[in-house]
This record gives C-alpha cells, structure tokens and sequence, in this order.
C-alpha cells in the first residue's frame, strides 16, 4: 500500500490595500533594484500621506515590482507622474536617513552611461548597506551648508618629493585644503590607507574612514557621519568616490595610476574619471598625486588642460649592464659594500618563489614538463616541478642533450637572497613578499630584499636602492607594462636616505637612469605619447573590452562589423579579436577615436539591454579598462 501523501497548504497572496495618497508632490520616482539589466529606467510610485514627511531624495524604500518586494532609492519627487495607467504605492520606509543627495544621484546617473552599465550596479558600489542597528541609533544633526562661492575648481598632479614619506606630503596637501572645507582623500587599498591614518593621527587631525576593513556597522555610520559633519576629513578606498560629503571642496587621489584605482567587478569604472565627472557637476578642486602621472595625466598635462607641480631634486644614481646574465654586475660591489657601512640597503626583486624558470645548463634548453608546462623550483634543494600539473621531476634530464645540470634562469627573490647573502656575508637578510611582508626595518646594516609593492618602510631612508634585473619591469606585455615600471622605480628609488645611491642593472643610456637623476620623467613620458599616437593607441582612443561565449565571438564580431558598414557604429571604430579566454571564453577589443566614444557606449549598452531581453547570458563590458 503507497504511503499517504503530506498536504500542501497554497499560497494566496493578498493585496495590500490602498491608503490615502500624499496631497503634496504625491508621486515619488525611483530606482528600482530590479536584478533585470534592461529595467534600467527610474518607476514612479505614490506616495501614502502617512509616509510624505520622511520620503526626501536619498531614502531607501520597499516597494512592489511584479510579484514581489524589492529595495529601492528615491531619486525626487514630483506633483504627477507621466505614467499611464495604474501607479502602485510604496510599501515601506526602510531607512529615514537619507544616503544620497540630489548631486550624488546624478553622479551615479552620470556613471552608469560612462561605462554603459545599469545604474543599481553603480549604487551597490556607491552606498555602503544598510545596517538597521545603526538606523535606529544614530541622530541626524541638523546640518547647514555654508554658503560658498562655487568656482570651476583647480585641477593638478602634485608629484611626491623623494626622501619623504609620500603618506606625510599627503598630510600637509590636506591641511592646506581643509581650511576651505570638507576634503576626501581616495587611496588605493587598506595598507595605503592605514599610513594616511597614521600620519593623520600624529597630527592629532580628525578623520573618518570608508573602506572595507570596517565593519559593516562602523562603515555605514561614517557614510552617514560624512553627510552631515562640516569641514571634515574623509579618507576611503575606491567606493568612497560617490560619498556625498558636507561641503566637499577638494578631493585627493592618491597614487593616482594604481591599478587598484580600476573596479573589477561591474562597472568596471575608475577614480581618476569618476573624479573628473565629479569636478564637472560639483565645481570641486582636484589633486592628483603619485611619482609619475598616468598616460590619461600625462596626455592632458602635456596639452596644458592639467597642471603638473614638482620639485627639483638631484639623486645620486648609477647603472649597470649584465651582460652574462649575472645577479649582481661586477662593478656593482663597491657602491654596496660602501652603504652597508652605513645602513640596510634595498634589492628590489621582480619575482616571489625562488626558480621560476629552468635551462639545461648546457645548451639553454628551456625545462618543460611531458604536458607542456614549464619547471620549476620551490626551494633550494628540491625537485624541479611543472607549473601546470604539479609533477615532480627529481631525475630531470634534458630533452635535448641529455644532460643533468639546470640552470635557474628565472630567479625568484629567495633564490636573489641566496646569491646576495653569499656575496655580502655577515649582514642579517630581511625578504618581504607575498605573504611575508615586513612593514618596515630599522635604520641598521642589513639586506632587505623585497618584491614589487612589498618593500618595508626604513624610518631614515636606505643608504642605498638596488633595482634587480631592471629591464624585467619594463618587458611586461600590456600596454601598461612601461608606466607601471617608471612608478615603481621612483617610489623605490625615493626611499633612500639624503646621503643614499640608487644603483639600477639596466643597460647604460636607458632613459630611466636620467629621468630618476634629474626627478623628472617627462622625457621618457612624452616619447611614450608620440609612440602612441602614432599607432592610435589609449589616451588617444577609447577602449572597450568585452568577454562573450566563444561559440558566440564570431557572429559578434560580424554583427559590430556589419554595424560599421551600416553607419551605426562611427567609422573610426577598430575591432580585434576574437582571443581566447579561460572559462569557455573569448574577449574582444574595440577601439574607437574619443569623440566617438559616447556613441559606441550607448550602442554596446543598447547590446547589452537587448541581451537581456531575449534572455541570453550577459556581456561583460569594460570601458577603457586598466588592461586587456
């Protein structure tokens, strides 16, 4: 006999009832978080009488959307709506505090088209959630804006001086501007944030703090703090762009072409443009900071549309050629064993690990394992091991002459520490990488070895700066590779002490060597511009890159294709692709003359929402994004 079935109860939803209508501006516009792309357009709603007092642009409100109850953001209100037919009322108030104010709201508008991206994907980046505890317990103060005379507001690049702690510079840059107002300092990620906080906290400035490393509680109570509190003092991470801060008169950006500047989820966008929008709805001032602009700053320094401000300084700065292949050129020796007389000196590193490529020691051979992957070494002593699919090798041979010997031809910064270790014997060795980062040393003979972005911090400067295998840094593949180098041998190059030498294994006459001498790097900027230019390369077009199925690339790229031909797509458009990607993927580049760039926006975003409709999986679409 079959065992009874359990009853189900059904579901029957009950419609709310209708409450009376609010007799003043009775009709609140919305944006809805829909979680459907192409439902991009703000929805009118109205307004119960009950409610009209708290719901002000910026309020979180629950409202119903087909058959459920979805979040979403009063952008305004209005005496009636253009919407035919039947207007539903908001169900619920789920905050009285405002998150947004008229201006952020057009910001976060303003963004979603730069990067043709849906405007409740800005507002997750924008505004930090919402924490009830904190919602109930926080007291808004009743805040009055002074009034100040707006101008166009000043825009520069402020390059920081060597022998300083860039953390310190920033320091003074704020204290001069908060005299005018509200100041919001970006910085790239939590440790750069931490040294502002400090250096901050030494000269007893108040500040609040936006980032990640808060609690969700702390976080939502300082975005809320920074609406309200007059002339303060914001510092936060990329996100804290959209904060809509009391009285704002200067916002700070700081290493401006950190890659961590770049968002890398959607939408994909960046600080340093987010930050000129912002200029141009707020009439703000802004400061770029770093060792050396981006190529964007650098094109509109060099067009006299930004200004460039920094000091002269001469550094004592060598180079040295390996020509054989060798750690630590010959000549090298005397200049380190000389600073280590009178305090650590700093080996820069390109890569963590210790062999990360192998030779037959005989005939160069590259070491590659049966499945393709290359070898390689983890530590001294140990069996080589392929990369791709972990296999060991403690007999390796090579394919070609059969001989026994390997060569580490890729070193890595324990292997580097080995080598130095062996060459300078008796001093202590300090490596800081990944995963083992030392935040700083004492001013005391020693060697400190470390990887790009890792390196400690001594509170008197190096006696000297050794930049390893200097031109590995500039042989990256993206087109990112050249400014990214000339940034990190300055910021390296910048921690010596006043009496420090900056020692560079980069062949004689690179350009390098006398741009960090001088403390300039506008020639080797400027021929970096020419060359781009001429091959119609980023600043000088606008980039998309956008990800697809690969059983999808090819009739993409004959529909954008077709779309030139048509003129729905500006002529000056370039398309290349399809590449391969890992995940089944394919990625697609377009390039297009920056005039163009808004048409070829609206058009991928048109793509994208007509996607969404037919119910197909979604693009990924970043605009000039960091690299390809």
């Amino acid at each position: 006999m079959a065992a009874p079935r359990l009853f189900r109860l059904k579901a029957e939803v009950i419609t709310r009832p209708e409450v009376e209508a609010a007799t003043h501006l009775p009709i609140a516009r919305i944006w809805v978080d829909t979680g459907v792309f192409h439902l991009d357009t703000p929805f009118d709603y109205a307004v119960p009488e009950s409610f009209s007092a708290s719901i002000t642009t910026g309020v979180r409100v629950q409202v119903p959307f087909g058959t459920r109850e979805v979040e979403g953001i009063v952008i305004e209100r209005l005496q009636q709506s253009k919407t035919t037919g039947r207007i539903r009322q908001i169900s619920k108030i789920l905050s009285v505090h405002p998150v947004a104010t008229k201006k952020s709201l057009e910001l976060i508008s303003v963004v979603a088209q730069r990067w043709s991206t849906n405007p409740t994907d800005v507002l997750r980046l924008a505004i930090p959630p919402r924490v009830a505890s904190v919602d109930k317990t926080y007291i808004r103060q009743s805040l009055v804006s002074p009034s100040v005379m707006r101008t166009d507001g000043d825009q520069l690049f402020l390059a920081f001086d060597p022998l300083k702690n860039p953390a310190h510079q920033i320091v003074a840059q704020i204290q001069k501007a908060n005299k005018k107002g509200s100041v919001l300092i970006v910085a790239p990620d939590q440790n750069d944030l931490d040294e502002i906080g400090h250096a901050l906290h030494s000269e007893k400035l108040a500040h609040l703090r936006l980032d990640s490393s808060l609690t969700r509680a702390q976080r939502y109570e300082n975005y809320l703090k920074a609406m309200d509190s007059p002339d303060c003092i914001v510092i936060g991470a990329r996100s804290a762009m959209f904060a809509p801060i009391s009285n704002l008169q200067t916002i700070i950006i700081y290493k401006e072409s950190s890659h961590e500047h770049f968002e890398q989820r959607s939408p994909g966008c960046n600080v340093r443009d987010i930050a000129f929008i912002r200029q141009s709805l707020e009439s703000i001032n802004l400061v770029f900071t770093g060792y050396v602009p981006s190529m964007e700053l650098s094109l509109l320094i060099d067009t006299k549309k930004l200004r460039f401000l920094n000091n002269a300084f001469k550094l004592n700065v060598k180079s040295f050629a390996s020509d054989d292949g060798t750690l630590l050129p010959g000549r090298i020796f005397a200049d380190i064993r000389k600073s280590l007389t009178r305090g650590p000196v700093l080996f820069l590193v390109p890569r963590k690990g210790y062999g990360n490529a192998l030779l037959c020691a005989h005939c160069k051979n590259l070491a590659q394992c049966t499945c393709g992957g290359r070898l390689s070494i983890s530590a001294k002593n140990a069996a080589p091991r392929c990369t791709v699919c972990s296999k060991d090798f403690p007999e390796w041979t090579c394919t070609w002459c059969n001989r026994t010997k390997p060569y580490i031809a890729g070193r890595g910064i324990e292997r580097a520490g080995e080598e130095i270790s062996r060459a300078f014997n008796g001093y202590p060795l300090v490596l800081s990488f990944e995963g083992v980062i030392k935040r700083s040393v004492p001013h005391s003979p020693a060697l400190v070895l470390a990887t790009p972005g890792a390196a400690p911090r001594c509170t008197e400067g190096y006696s000297a700066v050794v930049i390893l295998e200097g031109l590995n840094f500039f042989s990256h593949p993206d087109i990112r590779a050249q400014e990214r180098a000339r940034e990190l041998f300055f910021e390296t190059a910048a921690m010596i002490d006043p009496k420090g030498i900056v020692l560079l294994t980069v062949p004689d006459g690179h350009p390098i060597t006398s741009s960090i001498a001088k403390w300039n790097p506008g020639a080797m900027i400027r021929r970096e511009l020419t060359e781009r230019q001429e091959v119609s390369l980023p600043p000088f077009v606008q980039s998309f890159l956008i990800s697809c199925p690969v059983n999808e690339a090819t009739q993409l790229i004959s529909g954008l294709n077709k779309s030139i031909r048509e003129a729905r797509l500006p002529a000056s458009v370039r398309v290349f692709g399809p590449s391969p990607m890992p995940k089944g993927l394919a990625k697609i580049v377009i390039y297009v003359d920056v005039k163009s760039g808004a048409q070829v926006r609206s058009f991928v975003h048109e793509l994208q929402r007509r996607r969404s409709i037919a119910k197909k999986q979604l693009l990924s679409i970043r605009v000039d994004p960091y690299s390809f």
